[in-house]
């Protein structure tokens, strides 16, 4: 029984993802892009406000989540996950390459849209899920304080 015990122990810490790597696949896959839920409520609130935007502007480099062309302002609503929130820490605890080299590229990408947003001319605000979901008040307030900048 204990060696039985000790093999699986020793599995589970070599293989730390509960799910084989096509279930794993399939339900990253599913992840959606766009309009997700913590979009969606922000769109809502600035809808409520009654401040017009574009979303998903693809005329711009990154594709902002939420555009305001005329004031040159740009709101990005990033994932913890995918776009490597206190990465660092985690990152370690990844058990495939495919998603370090992913989530390495994804904020590599960020950092120069930020670059050549700014360099244009852009302000740009970036919200991460966290903040989104657990201070959100907090957060919509952010979103107005921008604009008024």
């Amino acid at each position: 029984m204990k060696k039985s015990i000790k093999k699986i122990e020793k599995i589970s810490t070599l293989n730390r993802d509960i799910f084989s790597k096509r279930k794993r696949s399939q339900i990253m896959s599913a992840v959606k892009g766009e309009n997700t839920l913590l979009e969606k409520e922000v769109f809502l609130f600035l809808k409520k406000k009654r401040i017009r935007f574009k979303s998903h502007c693809s005329a711009l480099i990154g594709k902002p989540d939420i555009a305001f062309p005329k004031k040159k302002k740009v709101i990005f609503i990033d994932s913890d996950f995918w776009h490597g929130w206190r990465y660092p820490k985690w990152k370690s605890k990844l058990t495939s390459d495919f998603w370090i080299k992913k989530i390495d590229a994804n904020r590599k990408r960020d950092t120069k849209v930020n670059r050549i947003l700014k360099k244009a001319g852009w302000k740009i605000l970036r919200i991460w899920e966290h903040n989104l979901s657990k201070k959100k008040e907090e957060s919509l307030k952010g979103i107005i304080n921008f604009l008024k900048r």
